[in-house]
């Protein structure tokens, strides 16, 4: 623990750095690459939307308890796609804990349901009046559950530009959180349709709360980066530089974060996967580890290296990056200018025909030396007035420091 804390001190000091923002087309690989998948599973597999979305008939079959097992799951598979009624050719049955199990299918009419029914008797032995519960949900209503899921999902896109704009005044920062927050909702969407979870209201909803998670993370990076750079010009940095350290500043905080937050997550989609076999608790567990786990690395690896790369193309960003270079390269070598020595060069410059003149008459003092001009940095030296020769005042007496009770007192 304390080689973790001392190596999050060093990235908060700049000691130590990840260059997250000098890879960035590493990342933006690697997220094309996982996306690409993603989109993928949606044209193969497509989202399984559930009977709130589609519409449909839906029977709860209550059990002993320690009888709702996969393998009654099968054979009640089996017997409801074996009616042969249009609607039940793919039937979805999954256990709801160990005493119920529920089946679902297409919107049918009241004799097939009956069929249905008489099916799911005839391989269970169950009694159909105490045991087998039946409700039946519209198309209609499902259209508007996903209309109004729409709706709030573009409502919310919408605030969140306005509010990254109106705290950080600064467009792109709103630019690069959206497409955080895009990259987020299609790696979610991808391994929904790969892991073939049932998309439910519980579903929308653990949707809209990951959005809201990687807007926090991607907020907090964003905000150190506008520490960083706020006195830009007075510092040795880049922006990419600085943008870089707030990434490794905000670097611990995330990992521990994302960590706290995905545990408990995990737990309940264990729980709901492994224990309860079926309902909403699956659903909303499996939206927020994925959600929470791709907030937490678009946070870091795409929203902050996508602002420096859309930063880097304006005009006062290059300016001050080319002074943060220039002071970088002064203070590496401030000798770089130095002219290096040579065995032939002269101690003294040759004399004009004044200074010859005034050196062959007895009176002449000690030749003077003409001193170059210093380089680097556009420094010149002052003109010379007049001969510089020994000075007498030396041999004065000088003033003493005095009390000031003293002063002028003989």
């Amino acid at each position: 623990m304390g080689k973790f804390s001392r190596l999050g001190n060093e990235l908060y000091n700049g000691h130590r750095s990840v260059d997250f923002v000098g890879r960035r087309w590493l990342w933006y690989a690697i997220s094309a690459v996982i996306i690409v998948a993603a989109i993928a599973g949606l044209q193969v597999r497509g989202l399984h939307l559930g009977i709130e979305f589609e519409g449909g008939s839906e029977y709860r079959v209550a059990l002993p308890s320690g009888e709702a097992t996969q393998q009654v799951a099968d054979t009640l598979n089996e017997a409801v796609a074996g009616t042969g009624i249009p609607g039940t050719e793919t039937p979805v049955v999954t256990t709801a804990g160990t005493s119920s199990v529920l089946i679902q299918v297409q919107s049918l009419s009241p004799g097939d349901s009956a069929k249905v029914v008489d099916a799911i008797v005839d391989a269970t032995g169950v009694d159909a009046d105490k045991d087998i519960s039946q409700s039946d949900i519209g198309p209609s209503w499902g259209r508007e559950v996903a209309q109004r899921s729409l709706i709030g999902l573009i409502v919310f896109l919408v605030l969140v530009v306005l509010f990254i704009w109106a705290y950080f005044r600064e467009w792109k920062m709103s630019v690069a959180a959206i497409v955080a927050l895009l990259h987020d909702m299609v790696i979610t969407v991808g391994v929904y349709a790969w892991s073939g979870f049932e998309v439910t209201p519980a579903t929308v909803t653990g949707f809209l709360t990951i959005l809201g998670f990687s807007l926090y993370d991607t907020v907090v990076v964003f905000d150190k980066v506008r520490e960083n750079t706020k006195n830009l010009r007075r510092t040795r940095q880049t922006y990419a530089e600085a943008a870089n350290l707030a990434v490794n500043q905000t670097l611990v905080r995330s990992i521990n974060t994302s960590i706290v937050a995905l545990i408990p997550v995990g737990a309940i989609l264990y729980v709901g996967v492994a224990q309860l076999g079926s309902g909403s608790l699956k659903d909303l567990a499996l939206a927020l580890f994925v959600g929470m786990a791709a907030g937490a690395y678009s946070s870091i690896f795409i929203a902050t290296p996508l602002l420096a790369h859309m930063k880097s193309s304006e005009k006062e960003v290059r300016a001050s990056d080319r002074r943060a270079r220039a002071r970088q390269k002064h203070d590496a070598d401030r000798y770089a200018n130095v002219p290096a020595f040579a065995e032939d060069m002269p101690v003294f410059d040759e004399p004009s025909a004044t200074e010859a003149a005034a050196e062959s008459s007895p009176a002449a003092a000690e030749p003077v030396a003409r001193r170059e001009p210093p380089t680097g940095r556009g420094r010149v030296a002052p003109q010379q007035h007049g001969e510089v020769k020994q000075s007498g005042s030396a041999g004065r007496a000088q003033p003493t420091r005095q009390s000031r009770s003293q002063r002028g007192k003989r």
